[in-house]
Order: C-alpha cells, then sequence, then structure tokens
C-alpha cells in the first residue's frame, strides 16, 4: 500500500534535498512511498493527505505546535540530526520504518 510522506523545514530548502535522497532511497529499497517536501508554512495546504510528516530537526522547539496542526491518523517523526545533516536519505527511511512499525 502506497504512502504518503511530507517533509517540512523552515523554507523547504534542505527538506527538499532530503526527499531527493528519501526517494532514490526507497526505490533501491522497493518501497511504495511518495515522498514530498514543503516548507513548515505551507504545511495546512498537505495536513489531510499524508500518511506520515517528518519534521526537520532545527523545528524541534515547534515540533509540539507542528503535531497540533495535523489529523491524529498521521504519524509525525521529528528528524535525527545525525542523518539529516548528512542528507542521508537511508537513515531517515529506517528512522521512517521504525516509525511506523511501532
Amino acid at each position: 500500500m502506497s504512502k504518503n510522506i511530507l517533509l517540512i523545514c523552515g523554507s523547504g530548502a534542505s527538506s527538499g534535498f532530503m526527499a531527493a535522497n528519501m526517494r532514490k532511497a526507497v526505490k533501491k529499497l522497493g518501497l511504495d512511498y511518495k515522498i514530498k517536501a514543503r516548507s513548515e508554512s505551507e504545511l495546512g495546504d498537505y495536513a489531510n493527505d499524508i500518511d506520515a510528516l517528518m519534521v526537520g530537526p532545527h523545528l524541534k522547539a515547534e515540533f509540539k505546535g507542528i503535531q497540533e496542526r495535523v489529523p491524529d491518523t498521521v504519524k509525525v517523526i521529528l528528524m535525527k540530526a545525525d542523518y539529516y545533516s548528512l542528507l542521508d536519505g537511508k537513515g531517515a527511511i529506517e528512522h521512517l520504518e521504525q516509525e511506523l512499525n511501532d
């Protein structure tokens, strides 16, 4: 079953690079994920169409407020700085999979 994943960061730039690397990783892993990146300010436009929201680690202070802006059915994940800073798409997918299966 396909899953819609949204990544957000402050402006959408760093999450755009991360999303591209995650798309490469899911292709190699054979997973059916649709991954998009947007700025935090655009969240409301996408909140009802996603299965998971991955939040850039630099938005940690706003994490609770961001969680409150999406439906309860959306899994909200704070990305870890260790893979985010390296734009490690495979590391991000591994974290996503772990969170979705919890």
